[in-house]
């Protein structure tokens, strides 16, 4: 069962978007997957082309910073802090700004090593390829797809599976191959691109806002 403090973020979105209530119960599901996987230390590990990459990058943004929460560093880790500077007055600068972060990694971020493999070894492969090195169980891949069937997304969420990773997927209304690799898919219910990634946006920011309020939030 969902705290009541991350329910109501899920509450709310489906209040604002009534045309996501078929996909509750996923979206509860996939929030489970995440906090587990922060819970026991793992990381989540994002792809998707065009669109779906800035979606990536985007949730990244929300994830390893403060979103709506301050997220305040504890007392213990503000100590470490300045006694960490050499003297130089540093620690308490960092000790002010710096915050929680859930560690997350959107896998279109890195061109020179994309660049690299994609031309020494297998182009649709790069996404795989970081899965591989990063990846562990534990850990989450989370596809990013309005058709569901990208290729690059495909083979990376079969190396994840091959991690122990779980898989989770954000695609459109038709069924896809995506969706028989992940262990929770969340289909937004539309067949258009642009559209379903409209509505995509809205799912990640309530996974995120639920996820902050369980970790960073206040009863």
């Amino acid at each position: 069962m969902l705290e009541k403090r991350v329910k109501r973020e899920l509450d709310l979105l489906i209040e604002r978007y009534p045309v996501l209530v078929t996909q509750s119960e996923r979206i509860s599901e996939a929030y489970q997957v995440l906090e587990r996987c922060y819970t026991g230390g793992g990381k989540l590990l994002i792809a998707g082309n065009g669109g779906s990459a800035a979606d990536a990058e985007h949730i990244v943004g929300e994830l390893m910073k403060g979103f709506r929460l301050p997220r305040k560093l504890n007392a213990d880790f503000c100590d470490r802090l300045l006694a960490s500077d050499g003297g130089l007055g540093l620690g308490r600068e960092l000790a002010d700004h710096l915050q929680g972060a859930l560690l997350a990694i959107a896998l279109d971020g890195h061109p020179a090593l994309s660049t690299a493999y994609s031309n020494d070894c297998a182009p649709l492969l790069c996404f795989a390829q970081q899965v591989n090195g990063y990846g562990r169980a534990g850990d989450v891949f989370l596809g990013i797809s309005t058709s569901g069937n990208s290729k690059n997304v495909l083979y990376a969420a079969t190396v994840a599976r091959a991690r122990g990773m779980q898989v989770l997927a954000l695609t459109g209304a038709k069924d896809s191959a995506l969706k028989k690799l992940s262990d929770v898919t969340i289909q937004a219910p539309d067949t258009e691109t642009y559209r379903i990634q409209e509505l995509h946006l809205p799912i990640y920011h309530c996974l995120c806002l639920m996820l902050e309020q369980h970790f960073f939030g206040q009863d």
